[in-house]
């Protein structure tokens, strides 16, 4: 990560540039020296001639604006798209070479050359200063903060938001733009469990990889980012499109599972609910609930006629924002995390479950593996539980919350369903 020793590349630039402006100067000993040791290793006319050329020029015009607008461009791109492509990067430092320029022309300039700031120095100086004091102020606001995010309950939730489950840290978990499955191995055992789903089948890796190894198994995983098992064809916001490359992937991925022969396929998804929640407003076109649950009914029926079984675990409860965030605001306002606790009316989506529940146990080998008492009792779900995180977005599990509940899916997956 930078800076590191990739930092060498943009200072040992910069000292070049000044050891070659130097050889240009003609007054002073040190130029004088500079000039002999170095003769023939810089030429300051070449160096001067390639600044002098005009795309230079105007990268040095409006170098403050690329400065100042090159670190948002970058943040909130990454936000937007989970991997940026080359070309995508690309398109990055085309949008700042133009709210640089923008910038440059429509307020560097006017405020630098305005002639009422400029007729009376005092008139300059007074917004001088208060611009000066408010970033003073706003620094020592952020250094009083950059110590309160040192403290330990601070460090631990971020630390457990940040952590990824199992599969997603081994790049497991394949892109959007994925047809060809590529599974990842697990373990040496001589039995297989297999792992298929999207996101919130991976979040479930942690605690079945390590419950697979103490009971003799390996996990083989197929998992692609927002691919639900279920046959059905979905919008899916970041592509503005439906999900073709999810179709291909997922019809590939059912073929090589049944052809792995595991002893178990686990399969867990986001729920249809819970992705109406996230899209609501949003003017997306809507699955039909028949659509979804003939979809779902296809997959299992798939693996059921080839004699596989199946664990179908229930998706996580969804949450209204952020965990980590609202959990970690909680505490810094001395409140109890409690506060971010979710109704279960609005969490647990026991409705949809309920018609899933009924799709899987109506399928032969397919079991219903529901671990929501984990999370919610009859009213509330909650959200901070055994001192731990449980969430590290709005539907994620925390991967140190997840590890915690391996004796559950030992208890509940393997021990129940896989023998």
């Amino acid at each position: 990560p930078f800076p590191g020793f990739l930092a060498l590349v943009p200072v040992a630039g910069t000292v070049l540039l000044l050891l070659a402006g130097a050889a240009g100067v003609r007054d002073g000993i040190l130029a004088r020296n500079f000039e002999r040791k170095t003769a023939g290793l810089f030429s300051s006319n070449c160096v001067n001639a390639a600044l002098a050329l005009p795309p230079l020029q105007w990268i040095g015009k409006v170098s403050y604006s690329l400065y100042l607008w090159h670190w948002p461009v970058i943040v909130y791109a990454g936000m937007l798209v989970e991997e940026l492509t080359f070309a995508q990067r690309f398109a990055c430092l085309g949008l700042t070479l133009a709210l640089s320029a923008l910038s440059y022309h429509f307020i560097e300039n006017p405020i630098r050359r305005n002639g009422w700031l400029m007729a009376n120095a005092a008139r300059a100086l007074v917004p001088a200063l208060l611009l000066t004091g408010t970033g003073v102020a706003a620094a020592y606001g952020n250094a009083a903060l950059a110590v309160r995010a040192e403290d330990p309950e601070q460090r631990a939730i971020a630390a457990s938001a940040a952590e990824p489950a199992t599969a997603r840290a081994k790049a497991c978990v394949e892109g959007y733009d994925t047809v060809t499955p590529k599974p990842c191995v697990f373990g040496n055992g001589q039995r297989v469990i297999a792992l298929f789903g999207d996101s919130h089948a991976d979040h479930w890796s942690t605690p079945l990889i390590e419950a697979g190894k103490k009971n003799g198994y390996r996990v083989e995983t197929w998992l692609k980012s927002s691919c639900r098992p279920s046959r059905f064809s979905y919008f899916v916001t970041k592509l503005n499109r439906d999900y073709r490359e999810c179709d291909q992937w997922r019809e590939q991925a059912i073929k090589e599972i049944i052809a792995a022969r595991p002893s178990l396929v686990v399969i867990s998804e986001l729920a249809l609910t819970s992705s109406r929640k996230m899209a609501a407003g949003k003017g997306e076109p809507d699955t039909p609930d028949a659509v979804w649950r003939a979809g779902l009914r296809s997959t299992l029926t798939s693996l059921s006629k080839a004699g596989l079984k199946i664990a179908f675990i229930r998706d996580v409860p969804f949450n209204d924002e952020n965990i980590d965030t609202c959990v970690s605001r909680a505490l810094w306002r001395d409140k109890a995390p409690s506060l971010c606790d979710q109704s279960r009316a609005y969490a647990a989506n026991d409705q949809m479950a309920a018609v899933e529940r009924e799709i899987v146990t109506s399928v032969p080998n397919a079991t219903y593996v529901d671990l929501t008492d984990r999370f919610c009792n009859a009213t509330t779900c909650h959200v901070f539980i055994d001192g731990q995180l449980a969430f590290r977005d709005q539907h994620h599990l925390a991967t140190p919350f997840a590890e915690s509940l391996e004796p559950e899916v030992e208890r509940r997956v393997i021990s129940k369903v896989g023998r």
